[in-house]
């Protein structure tokens, strides 16, 4: 796979059942832990910019793992998006949505993800021609009704619930119509991670399979 090769958002969504939320702390965890989730047939991988080491952890992986499509998310402004264009994501997701945090992922070339939690932010998406959705947080935001009363008014629109998902609960998330993929950190236990428990990794990542539609 070119490491150049380009993928929209919605394909981003529906390579696999669940999108790995990842916060790293560490950067000689990053290629092994990318590694394992690719063993375990998960390679769209979302590194969030919440500690000082996460772009070097993307740099690392989209250096060492070519197999491997990494992301960068809590992309929050111009400057992440741009920061994490030049680590070498190919793919940004956001908390929330700006129309200046979705032009400046235009312009560094990652499809994006945008984060929303109420009618009012899907509809500024929808304006700024986005319409694969991140719903955040999800549980807390109304789960999977907030999401089926959505599909009336926002029949056009698709989601990816992150936030208190789990292995439990992603099935009635994936059960509805307009939700396509689901975002988890469970995939990517800290504990794991801090271990080197990488096969443990690997096979949380094979567990994701039996959630396919």
């Amino acid at each position: 796979m070119s490491t150049s090769e380009k993928f929209s958002a919605l394909q981003v969504m529906t390579d696999a059942p669940v999108i790995p939320v990842i916060v790293l702390n560490d950067v000689a965890h990053a290629v092994p832990m990318a590694r394992a989730l690719v063993a375990g047939g998960i390679r769209m991988l979302e590194v969030t910019l919440r500690t000082p080491q996460a772009l070097a952890c993307i740099e690392a992986i989209a250096r060492d793992v070519p197999e491997a499509v990494v992301g960068a998310g809590t992309v929050r402004s111009k400057a992440d998006a741009q920061a994490a264009a030049a680590a070498g994501a190919r793919f940004a997701v956001s908390p929330g949505y700006t129309s200046t945090v979705g032009q400046a992922c235009r312009d560094a070339g990652l499809s994006l993800l945008p984060g929303v939690a109420t009618g009012g932010e899907i509809m500024m998406a929808q304006e700024d021609g986005f319409t694969e959705l991140k719903f955040f947080p999800a549980m807390q935001a109304g789960g999977p009704a907030m999401l089926k009363a959505w599909s009336g008014p926002f029949f056009d629109v698709r989601f990816c619930p992150t936030g208190g998902v789990t292995l439990q609960n992603a099935p009635e998330f994936l059960a509805l119509p307009n939700v396509v993929c689901v975002g988890g950190s469970w995939l990517v236990p800290a504990d794991a991670v801090q271990k080197g428990e990488w096969a443990r990794i690997t096979q949380l990542a094979k567990d994701t399979q039996s959630l396919r539609k």
